[in-house]
């Protein structure tokens, strides 16, 4: 893995840039809207007609782990077959790895996923961490290695 020195010079050598704060965010609510979306048509033929809203809510709580795993399937194909999301993509922006600065291994990608979901859980705390370092890495970045760049 390069230390940040290396790094450094190679994202001048490569005229690599980190991707800002608003194209991460964008891209992050593209996919939010896309997997809710895709949630949607999975279980609209399954809710019972005439709930009220309490039940509506815990029908849908019912369903939570079945959207984590939703999001963490989502996010791992996408950067491990393209190297982003759809948002990102979107956004042109992309995922390196910090160790050859190509897209990530599937089990990068998949770490990834996962603390990205752990992040969102803990009040969003994993992206928040991205505003206190200047490689603005979340906690998934940091545990997967990897930064989210300009394409």
């Amino acid at each position: 893995m390069m230390n940040n020195d290396e790094l450094i010079e190679k994202f001048e050598q490569e005229d690599i840039t980190l991707a800002s704060f608003q194209k991460r965010s964008l891209a992050y609510l593209i996919d939010e809207v896309l997997i809710s979306v895709l949630f949607v048509f999975i279980i609209m033929d399954q809710v019972p007609p005439n709930l009220t809203n309490e039940q509506f809510i815990e029908f849908i709580n019912g369903f939570l782990v079945y959207i984590i795993l939703l999001k963490v399937i989502y996010q791992t194909f996408f950067v491990w077959m393209y190297g982003a999301s759809v948002g990102k993509i979107v956004m042109k922006i992309k995922i390196i790895s910090t160790e050859d600065l190509d897209k990530p291994s599937l089990f990068s990608a998949f770490n990834r996923g996962v603390f990205r979901v752990i992040g969102e859980i803990f009040f969003y705390l994993g992206f928040f961490w991205a505003f206190l370092n200047p490689k603005r890495e979340t906690w998934h970045d940091k545990i997967a290695k990897t930064l989210v760049v300009n394409a």
